[in-house]
């Protein structure tokens, strides 16, 4: 097992611009910047940038001691004791020193004011390891030459590079599966939040590093206005593809504020099932139902039992909008009734949907504006209402917080949010 000596710790800003001396004595240049690579959990420094203007440096290798007031090569420096900056490797300072950065612990966007520093022995060879980012308060002190009014810890905000997530990419080489995974798994709120912060060459880049659900799943908690900001930059089979991530409604919303051209050209990329449901949606006027519903909701036969749905469900939710209200549809897709989860859960396994079914049926029209959809959800206190056609046709849903988002959009009427949405905390069965 490897011993670990700290042979000491320091901040990028105590060591920037420190002399450097080979080992006759001789001034040979100053730090101004750190080569690391990011292969492992955490950077290490491979070499340091002695001269301006240069994109060469010496080996971390060649230095035999390092501290606040300098540092000193074991060589006598020669042209051929430097190199020059490596495909896997980057300047910290220029990457990374005042740049955002995302924190995946806090899941938010922060600036990197300091850069914390480990010199360890690992036996026979010893290492300088990037141990954290300051975002304190702190960092920016001791830059200024004020680090005596960051003593107290309270002005200590570190992130370690566990934690981190870094907004570009400098060299091709650099590995950061590890951390773009762990990004993945952000909530899609928080990494909506962290696009909203981005400007819109940094959007792009960030939305680069997501996978199509992620980044679907994320841009749907976004406004309908960056939303299409986003959409317009990117690459066209790259939006197509987002897009039939996303939820058909939301698709059918951003697609009808493009021009007409960019819209056909998105359809047409979309996978022929995606691109017609989206298309159905279109065509509604904006504020009618079913401009206002989405296609994704579950539906089975009257003759399917308790037991044969529930194994069906665990398949179907994953993509499913909700799953709180299961539909009865016959043959022709009529809607005969519908199950709430709990009913389904407590009923015996053998028994039929059509003897445990509601058949005392809440719906909307498709064609029923927005104040009428609001009423309804609001009487009858749902979740989820379902939207059908003249011919009774069950067409898709219309979730409680599409209402929200849509027919409530000014949600600084305290009394009136209130009143729409406290109900909703008493209970979600079907009618209470």
């Amino acid at each position: 097992m490897v011993h670990v000596k700290v042979l000491g710790e320091f901040f990028f800003s105590q060591v920037l611009h420190k002399p450097i001396y080979d080992a006759d004595g001789r001034l040979v240049g100053r730090l101004r910047d750190m080569a690391v690579r990011w292969d492992g959990a955490a950077p290490r420094v491979s070499g340091i940038k002695f001269a301006r203007g240069l994109q060469d440096h010496i080996d971390i290798n060649q230095i035999e001691h390092w501290d606040e007031t300098g540092l000193k090569l074991n060589i006598s420096l020669t042209p051929e004791n430097v190199k020059p900056l490596q495909a896997d490797e980057i300047y910290v300072g220029k990457w990374l020193l005042d740049k955002q950065i995302i924190d995946l612990k806090g899941s938010k966007l922060v600036r990197v004011n300091d850069i914390k520093l480990s010199w360890v022995n690992l036996g026979e060879t010893s290492d300088i390891i990037l141990v954290a980012v300051d975002i304190g308060l702190s960092g920016i002190l001791r830059r200024l030459g004020m680090g005596f009014l960051s003593r107290s810890t309270e002005n200590n905000q570190f992130v370690g590079w566990q934690y981190i997530k870094p907004l570009e990419n400098r060299t091709a080489n650099l590995q950061l599966s590890q951390e773009q995974s762990r990004l993945s798994q952000l909530h899609p709120v928080d990494i909506a939040d962290i696009i909203e912060n981005l400007d819109h060459q940094e959007r792009s880049e960030f939305i680069d590093d997501l996978d199509n659900q992620t980044a679907a799943e994320a841009l749907e908690e976004l406004d309908l206005d960056t939303q299409v900001a986003i959409i317009e930059q990117m690459d066209s089979e790259r939006a197509s593809d987002i897009l039939e991530e996303m939820a058909p409604d939301e698709a059918a919303d951003i697609l009808g504020e493009l021009t007409e051209e960019k819209s056909s050209e998105l359809l047409n990329l979309m996978e022929p099932e995606e691109a017609r449901e989206v298309m159905g949606l279109m065509q509604y006027p904006e504020d009618t139902a079913g401009a206002l519903m989405t296609t994704e909701f579950i539906a089975f036969a009257a003759g399917m039992t308790a037991e044969e749905t529930i194994n069906q469900l665990r398949e179907l939710a994953p993509s499913a909008e909700t799953i709180y209200y299961l539909y009865v549809l016959d043959e022709n897709k009529a809607l005969q009734g519908v199950v709430s989860l709990r009913d389904l859960i407590v009923s015996k396994p053998q028994a039929a949907l059509g003897e445990i079914m509601s058949v005392r049926l809440v719906k909307v029209s498709h064609d029923d504006d927005h104040d009428k959809v609001l009423e309804v959800v609001s009487k009858y206190n749902l979740l989820a209402v379902p939207v059908v056609d003249d011919a009774g046709i069950m067409l898709g849903i219309i979730t409680v917080d599409d209402v929200l988002e849509t027919v409530l959009p000014d949600r600084s009427s305290l009394d009136t949010f209130s009143n729409f949405v406290m109900p909703r905390l008493r209970g979600w069965r079907w009618g209470e």
